[in-house]
């Protein structure tokens, strides 16, 4: 599985990382125009991402913006949302607007931190990244 963690808070990052080192190659984005440069030069190599965690509240791109320009970019591919990444928003923002925009921008699950390393390993196998 290869995954891209994107956030700006160094902890969390580091986190991120090491729950899912086990799953596969990790690489980082510290914003949302880093993740959604780092899509689309994957997608370029024809080595896309499994699964991209995204946080919303992040400098000079947010975590929905960025997911509205990856799902964008997805389909002028031919990609369906079903089909691409896998993408979590990990985010301390728990309110019912942003889970709402998170799920209409096809964000494929949303979970707040403080992270949980067991919900985070369900989610992945939930979605069939692992096994």
């Amino acid at each position: 599985m290869k995954t891209l963690v994107v956030e700006d808070d160094f902890s969390s990052r580091l986190l991120l990382q090491e729950f899912l080192k086990p799953f596969g190659a990790v690489h980082i984005a510290v914003n949302g125009k880093e993740a959604v440069a780092a899509v689309r030069a994957a997608a370029t190599a024809h080595d896309p991402y499994n699964l991209i965690c995204l946080d919303i509240t992040m400098p000079e791109m947010d975590g929905q913006e960025a997911l509205k320009q990856i799902r964008g970019f997805e389909e002028s591919c031919g990609i369906q949302s079903s089909q691409g990444s896998k993408i979590f928003m990990i985010t301390a923002v728990d309110d019912i607007k942003n889970v709402f925009e998170g799920f209409r921008g096809l964000c494929d699950a949303y979970i707040v931190k403080p992270l949980d390393r067991a919900k985070l390993i369900e989610q992945i196998r939930l979605f069939g990244l692992a096994s």
